[in-house]
């Protein structure tokens, strides 16, 4: 697995369904490789965006396809599945349980698993040490944001994914600052870790000014309305209450502005409260997991997140692919995406003043917004299309199984 490790980053180029087969050295089965994605999570956001967009886009000629996750994911998620993909709905979570090691090892053996995917460290140590103990050729992890909501000494050493990531073949970094951390943080193994970005479907994102004028009448606005959108789990990460004490800065001078907040999280109850606290109440809009994004974006004239950490914000990436330009805090592979005067404004995290200067700073200047949006747009189309993406990580899954383990 090591030789294999070292040739990886020559070998993320564009594959077809003709040419791959011919890259795998080792056997295959006639019904093509059996790839396991699993997650532990069950909210659907943007790391789950991510696994449908592998899903969706791997090659059928080469992969036989399965997602394991919990109930309430498989129930927000079913829709947008493809037909050909096995869920297999695993009911429990943390702590595991032996009957959930049991019941994951049995699926893994019966499906007979090729590659092993996990998303999220901590899904990952649970699955990586049963994938390894179940015979699975290649593990991987996708850890998709820097953790640092971890405390105490042990958890914030890193240690425990040191040790488990003995069961982990190759850990995939979906931003150039998320290798950083993997390697540099958390220590893990240089060879082990890819970059592999994350990518847009371009089709479902476009602009149109009759969707502009046709959602702001929905929601009884008016087409001069200064309106924010912030497509952002309801979490502590994502820091919605440094973006409450903007608002009540910005509207000083925006007193019409409107905010619609379009996620689910365990701080709603808490941030409904300090909008009414603030006398934000009817600024704020709090609305929940909404499917279509890009008529939100459509409707919005800046796109707000307002995070403490990232690892590279899908969010981010459709907004500007609707060539809606972005206001973000300047954390982890953000500004990767975001970049400064090209798409959008990067602030520190956590100051309020900031965020609500550079949000006023654009609500001045239509035009400038419209020209981020513009070239953010360019960006996106450049360097993050999700064919990029599937590309890519089809090409390692292949690499990994070409040199025994």
């Amino acid at each position: 697995m090591e030789g294999c490790s070292l040739r990886c980053g020559l070998e993320l180029s564009e594959i077809s369904d003709r040419d791959a087969n011919l890259r795998v050295r080792s056997p295959m089965r006639s019904d093509g490789i059996a790839v396991l994605l699993f997650t532990g999570t069950r909210i659907r956001y943007g790391a789950e965006e991510h696994i449908l967009t592998l899903l969706r886009g791997l090659p059928r000629a080469l992969f036989r396809l399965h997602l394991v996750c919990h109930p309430e994911l498989a129930d927000a998620i079913r829709s947008d599945l493809p037909a050909d993909v096995e869920l297999i709905e695993l009911s429990s979570g943390p702590p595991w349980r032996l009957k959930d090691i049991l019941q994951f090892s049995r699926i893994l053996k019966k499906r007979r698993i090729d590659i092993l995917h996990s998303h999220m460290s901590f899904s990952s140590r649970f699955a990586s040490p049963i994938g390894w103990a179940s015979g699975v050729r290649a593990i991987f992890e996708t850890t998709h944001v820097s953790e640092n909501w971890r405390r105490g000494w042990l958890k914030s050493s890193s240690l425990p994914d040191r040790g488990f990531g003995y069961f982990v073949d190759f850990y995939i970094a979906v931003s150039k600052a998320n290798e950083l951390y993997l390697t540099n943080q958390k220590g893990l193994p240089r060879k082990k870790v890819v970059v592999i970005r994350n990518g847009c479907d371009l089709s479902r994102f476009s602009v149109s000014r009759d969707k502009r004028s046709a959602m702001r009448k929905e929601m009884g606005l008016q087409d001069d309305t200064p309106v924010l959108i912030v497509p952002a789990r309801l979490e502590p990460q994502k820091g919605h209450s440094v973006l409450l004490d903007a608002v009540l800065l910005i509207r000083r001078e925006f007193p019409t502005l409107q905010v619609f907040c379009l996620g689910e999280g365990s701080l709603r109850k808490v941030l409904e409260g300090k909008a009414l606290q603030l006398g934000l109440q009817h600024t704020m809009r709090f609305l929940g997991f909404q499917r279509n994004l890009n008529d939100w974006y459509a409707m919005g004239d800046l796109t707000v997140l307002s995070s403490f950490y990232e690892g590279l914000p899908l969010v981010a990436i459709e907004s500007l692919a609707a060539s809606r330009a972005v206001v973000a805090t300047d954390v982890d592979g953000t500004p990767e995406v975001v970049i400064n005067g090209i798409s959008g404004k990067t602030v520190p995290p956590g100051q309020p003043a900031e965020l609500a200067d550079a949000i006023c700073g654009l609500l001045r200047e239509p035009a400038l917004i419209e020209k981020l949006g513009r070239q953010g747009r360019d960006l996106v189309v450049r360097e993050f299309d999700q064919q990029k993406q599937v590309q890519q990580t089809a090409a390692l899954y292949l690499s990994s199984l070409e040199t025994p383990t």
